[in-house]
């Protein structure tokens, strides 16, 4: 009988319960999980929380080949963070630097300024990069937070998949579809450096099968404050607004029509002013 004791028995133990719990990862489906019900599933569940970014195909978290964190609707509320650059402070292996108080440097795996461009950055399948310095204008990328459904964040090489600028990683953020963010919703806080911000939402339903929501967000930041106590000077406000409309002419097709609009000023100047290119979207099976 060998000796339980040993330290080589001990270890084959534990590379057979491994292989046991990655072969029963493997046959097990990828599921979606209620937001509400993550402090109540179990590990093996939560690694088969779905994702869709690594493979360009639904797959379970655990079974992923690659170095992937999901930020999930329950993580955002716990957090109290009210933009989506803030929220990638959560992610183990980022680079989030402020650099003054609307510009931002994020990557993964260096090179990190506010001009980087070796992250490829989705929202809602569509890249949102821009084409002067195939980078992102952080200050410019924002939603209701509260009907984001699900971030993932690749960290690591994803050129094959998704093209040149996915070096060092991807970023997917995907909102949730119109018919899960039905009524009114209503928040807005204000402090030292967030002087103010605010959001409102509205959901509703069109017709039988076509479900829309329309949203404003506002917020105010202070200035910076420079190492020698003199102000920054670059106090900054902004205003977005924005809608989506989904339809479904059937259960395996699915088509989407949404569009953002933003303006911001900066002491006084304006700063941005655009409108994004609506985005028309279908998805048959």
């Amino acid at each position: 009988m060998p000796n339980l004791a040993s330290p080589l028995v001990r270890f084959a133990l534990v590379l057979a319960v491994l292989a046991c719990l990655l072969a029963k990862a493997e046959d097990a489906p990828a599921v979606d999980i209620p937001n509400a019900d993550l402090l109540q599933v179990s590990l093996e569940d939560l690694g088969r929380i779905k994702v869709t970014t690594v493979s360009r195909r639904s797959e379970s978290l655990s079974s992923a080949p690659a170095a992937i964190y999901v930020i999930r609707p329950e993580d955002i509320r716990r957090s109290g963070i009210n933009s989506i650059p803030e929220l990638f402070r959560t992610v183990p292996g980022m680079e989030v630097a402020q650099a003054n108080s609307h510009q931002w440097a994020i990557t993964v795996r260096g090179f990190n300024s506010i001009f980087a461009n070796k992250l490829l950055v989705l929202m809602d399948g569509r890249s949102i990069y821009t084409p002067t310095f195939s980078g992102v204008y952080w200050e410019e990328t924002d939603t209701v937070l509260e009907d984001i459904d699900r971030i993932e964040v690749i960290r690591g090489p994803g050129a094959a998949l998704w093209g040149a600028n996915a070096v060092n990683g991807v970023i997917n953020i995907m909102t949730r579809p119109a018919n899960e963010t039905q009524g009114t919703l209503i928040s807005g806080g204000g402090g030292a450096e967030e002087r103010g911000f605010g959001t409102v939402r509205y959901g509703g339903q069109l017709g039988t099968n076509v479900y829309f929501r329309v949203y404003g967000k506002y917020s105010n930041r202070d200035e910076f404050t420079l190492t020698d106590g003199r102000a920054a000077g670059d106090a900054w406000w902004r205003s977005q607004g924005g809608f989506r409309l989904d339809w479904y002419p059937s259960e395996a097709n699915t088509a989407t029509l949404q569009g953002d609009y933003y303006y911001g000023e900066m002491d006084g100047q304006v700063f941005r002013l655009s409108s994004s290119p609506f985005g028309v979207f279908a998805v048959c099976a």
